[in-house]
């Protein structure tokens, strides 16, 4: 038991200090939308939509068509009317994963998923749950006619790990030209199945910056090549 508390205490350090990095190193106006192969021919895929800001964000610097996923409906709803008049952002109130199928979301403003969190009662897992649909991930790719998505930004609590697994098995993952993803760590095996799932990736892509569960990106190895 105390080495396990020890462990919670130190890897809770690295993230703040990993955290703290991302900070000073302004990421989420620099790193998270420089992408200078994306143009208005580029798709993006935005999982874990929220309130479209980044959505927004990446659309303006580079006109692309973006693909919106939030499972959640009322953020879903706002996403639409934001974007209302907007033909080149696609929202869709579903989430993307391994397979088909409805899920309990575990509601906390921003930080909902799909796994209850445990913790302090001031980081309180979520307030009410609600049912949400989920599509597997290749199937809405090939049905949607998409060869190539040149970003795929990846923030949906905890479901990173089954999407990631299923594109990786399904060969999906060669069609993704940038992965930009948040990996969390609040259930077992978190850490484990975020080396496998690297080891993984490493075999079609090259990682271009890496802040431990705060964001890292995955650039395609032909894309590399040929940039």
């Amino acid at each position: 038991m105390l080495i396990k508390k020890l462990f919670r205490f130190v890897f809770k350090d690295k993230q703040a200090i990993a955290l703290k990095a991302w900070y000073n190193d302004n990421g989420d106006e620099t790193l998270r939308l420089n992408y200078p192969g994306l143009n208005n021919s580029s798709v993006v895929m935005d999982l874990g939509g929220y309130e479209g800001q980044w959505a927004n964000e990446i659309f303006i610097k580079y006109n692309c068509t973006v693909y919106v996923f939030e499972p959640y409906l009322p953020y879903a709803e706002g996403i639409e009317l934001r974007f209302k008049d907007n033909s080149k952002i696609k929202v869709f109130a579903v989430g993307l994963g391994k397979t088909d199928a409805d899920e309990t979301l575990h509601i906390s403003a921003n930080r909902s998923s799909l796994f209850k969190k445990e913790g302090p009662k001031s980081e309180a897992a979520a307030d009410y749950t609600t049912t949400i649909k989920i599509v597997k991930a290749t199937d809405f790719i090939k049905q949607h006619g998409i060869d190539v998505i040149s970003l795929m930004k990846i923030n949906i609590e905890g479901g990173e790990y089954d999407l990631l697994e299923e594109l990786i098995d399904e060969g999906t993952i060669q069609k993704i030209e940038n992965i930009q993803v948040q990996f969390h760590d609040f259930f077992p095996a978190a850490v484990k199945r975020m080396k496998a799932i690297r080891k993984k990736l490493a075999v079609t892509h090259q990682l271009t910056y890496q802040y431990d569960f705060v964001w890292e990106n995955w650039k395609l190895n032909a894309v590399v090549n040929t940039r």
